[in-house]
């Protein structure tokens, strides 16, 4: 699981229909070996633009769309409303 910042929409006209009802998201990935990697998501969970997310990965990301034919990697599974200091 990552952690990232939802930085735009990914706008398809033509897509699987699998992907029906999704929207995509850019999303960036914050901190780790992998900050500032961008990847496309699928939203489960109706982020925005600006928000800080959790993403899911892998089969992880296709459990959370509750089809494991769904063809993505990626799954915005969570909102972050704040962090958290140990």
């Amino acid at each position: 699981m990552l952690t990232a910042k939802v930085v735009d929409n990914i706008w398809s006209t033509r897509k699987t229909d699998l992907l029906n009802g999704y929207k995509l998201m850019l999303v960036e990935v914050i901190g780790g070996r992998d900050d500032g990697q961008r990847v496309v998501a699928i939203d489960t969970v109706g982020a925005g633009v600006g928000e800080r997310v959790l993403v899911a990965l892998g089969s992880s990301a296709r459990r959370m769309a509750g089809d494991d034919s769904i063809p993505t990697d990626a799954a915005v599974v969570g909102i972050i409303d704040e962090d958290c200091e140990f």
